[in-house]
């Protein structure tokens, strides 16, 4: 028996104590965040799956790991050996979670889960199907957690404040725009608990998240002032004194709970799907709860003008570490030892060079060969493999700035590849050109816009089972709703929103071959006001992104006149941005990579 079967084991003795038939246990922390820190991967400690999305549930005889496209492979290879089945979200015949318990939770049932890492929207579901059976739900304890040996504590990194050069926009302004909307409203308080949206509205910023630049905190604002729940000693005193002066007083992270509890009348505004379930149940009931879309209220997804500014410098700044990578991957394959671990390695230190470094956006995805189709694939000490003069390459990575958070994919070129590798590698080129030249009336979302990415590919009989693209948060968290292209809705995600002006969002199609190569060529591209006339307000792609694709994989024939004209416009601009950065050597090799085909 493996050891994540044997804790499974120990919690289902106590399921059966309590009388719970079923037990939930999601990805999330107290803030509904997609990425998040040691202390909260309880499913990892019971699965043994480290993909950032997924979700265990665990009932008498069965144990099911719920998770999409982006991690199949990762999973199934995870998983192995274990308890643990795998149910492939949208696959055909595979239900969701909320219908599989509705076809297995028994009359009288008992689901049960910690209340505090289920936002409050997800409650209700799961309230519904509980009430259908007549059964309960247990909601109070972080029951599985409890059998967690050695858990780390919750994280509390030193929070700093992002000057409003990077922000463009004071404190004082976004407080006073959010009392604004709560007026509208006709609200009297705010309950904030996503820690991007807290960041963004106090304009600071810290590590408690790997990768995401985010601190602990829940936020209760009124019209005059906001009590922010934190740890405080993450805070200093010059900290400290900005937020008093701004209305801002520190109170203790957990007593949230406590002062919902206490609130005597008046207006709450929040978001379901951004409120834990137990801070939705801690609200007196002599409170009026009023639902509201959080990207209404904290409009963070929209750039204004300095964060703009900011993003076109950093991603030149980016764009050259990334640039002088590919050379020095492109002239020593073959010539000295490269590992998929020490290339991630030396782009690592090309991007920490830059003046305003932080930390990596996310973990760097450098997957050689068959390591390419697993799309989330991460290269530790036990598969690390040799890169050889042969083969593809696949780089996703990016970094997180004072100027903002980049994230960009190319696939390299390494030696002699089939001319099935080139057609796909060409038609995935295509591809992102092709979404990222858009011309488009507003009122799109990328829901309407995905078939402008996916149909070459498509047009093959071929897809890539994930979105095409994710919203880009600043100095924030690489992934950022309400923004995305993708060809059907997936509530989960929510991000289907109109495309506004100044949304950043990835442009990322790609072609997947279990077993054998993955290419993926991504650009990170804004939106942005066109014409206007008779027939409305057109909008269209600014592109943020300036690296090389990789000519060695085109084959010419798989393109058309338009399309080899936005090759080329693409890569004058990119010797145009980049060369300047770059010696002697790397310039002469940078103008090669990106002539006119």
């Amino acid at each position: 028996m493996n050891q994540f079967t044997e804790r499974i084991k120990k919690l289902r003795e106590v399921m059966a104590e309590k009388n719970i038939d079923f037990y939930l246990i999601p990805t999330a922390d107290d803030h509904s965040s997609e990425y998040v820190s040691d202390y909260y991967k309880v499913r990892n400690y019971f699965a043994g799956f480290t993909g950032s999305a997924g979700s265990l549930l665990i009932g008498r005889e069965m144990a099911g790991l719920w998770t999409d496209g982006r991690y199949y492979i990762q999973a199934e290879r995870q998983l192995e050996g274990s308890c643990v089945s795998l149910f492939r979200m949208g696959s055909d015949g595979v239900p969701m979670i909320t219908d599989y318990l509705k076809a297995h939770l028994p009359e009288g049932g008992t689901l049960a889960f910690d209340g505090q890492v289920i936002d409050r929207t997800q409650g209700q579901d799961y309230e519904k199907i509980v009430e259908a059976v007549h059964g309960r739900i247990l909601w109070d304890k972080d029951m599985a957690g409890q059998f967690w040996e050695d858990r780390p504590e919750r994280s509390c990194a030193p929070v700093f404040e992002l000057e409003e050069k990077y922000s463009g926009k004071s404190r004082k302004e976004k407080f006073a725009e959010l009392r604004r909307f709560m007026d509208a409203k006709g609200g009297d308080r705010v309950l904030l608990a996503s820690l991007e949206d807290i960041a963004w509205l106090t304009n600071l910023r810290g590590g408690d998240v790997t990768h995401t630049p985010v601190f602990l905190a829940f936020a209760l604002i009124d019209r005059e002032r906001a009590g922010l729940y934190v740890y405080e000693s993450a805070f200093s005193e010059e900290v400290r004194a900005h937020l008093m002066e701004d209305g801002v007083a520190l109170k203790s992270y957990m007593d949230i709970y406590r002062d919902l509890e206490g609130l005597d009348g008046g207006c709450l505004l929040y978001d379901g799907t951004k409120v834990n379930y137990a801070l939705a149940r801690s609200v007196s009931e002599k409170v009026q709860v009023l639902p509201v879309d959080i990207n209404k209220m904290i409009p963070k997804s929209i750039k204004n003008e300095t964060e703009l500014q900011n993003l076109r410098d950093i991603h030149i700044k980016d764009g050259v570490a990334m640039t002088k990578f590919m050379y020095w991957l492109k002239t020593n394959i073959g010539k000295i030892d490269i590992t998929e671990m020490s290339a991630s390695d030396y782009l690592w230190e090309l991007r920490k060079n830059i003046d305003t470094y932080l930390d990596l956006s996310f973990d760097t995805i450098s997957a050689y060969r068959e390591h390419g189709a697993m799309m989330h694939y991460r290269a530790v000490p036990e598969t690390d493999v040799a890169l050889e003069p042969a083969d593809m390459l696949l780089v996703d990575s990016g970094g997180q700035y004072y100027e903002g958070t980049t994230d960009v994919t190319r696939t390299f070129i390494l030696g002699p590849v089939s001319d099935e590798m080139k057609k796909h590698f060409t038609l995935v080129c295509k591809s992102m050109l092709n979404l990222a030249n858009a011309k488009f009336l507003y009122g799109c979302s990328g829901y309407n816009l995905d078939i402008l990415a996916r149909g070459p590919l498509w047009n093959l009989g071929i897809d890539y089972r994930c979105g095409t693209g994710h919203g880009v948060g600043y100095l924030l968290s690489v992934h950022e709703a309400p923004n995305g292209f993708r060809w059907k809705k997936v509530p989960e995600r929510n991000d289907s929103a109109i495309l506004e002006a100044g949304n950043v969002t990835s442009d990322e199609p790609g072609v997947y071959m279990e077993g054998s190569y993955g290419i993926r060529t991504e650009n990170e591209i804004v939106c942005v006001r066109d014409e206007k006339n008779e027939y409305g307000q057109f909008m269209k792609f600014e592109t943020l992104t300036w690296v090389p694709i990789d000519l060695d994989g085109i084959d010419p024939q798989w393109l058309n006149p338009e399309d080899i004209r936005q090759l080329n416009v693409y890569h004058e601009q990119v010797y145009e941005k980049i060369s300047p950065y770059l010696n002697r050597d790397e310039k002469e090799w940078l103008a090669r990579y990106t002539r006119a085909i």
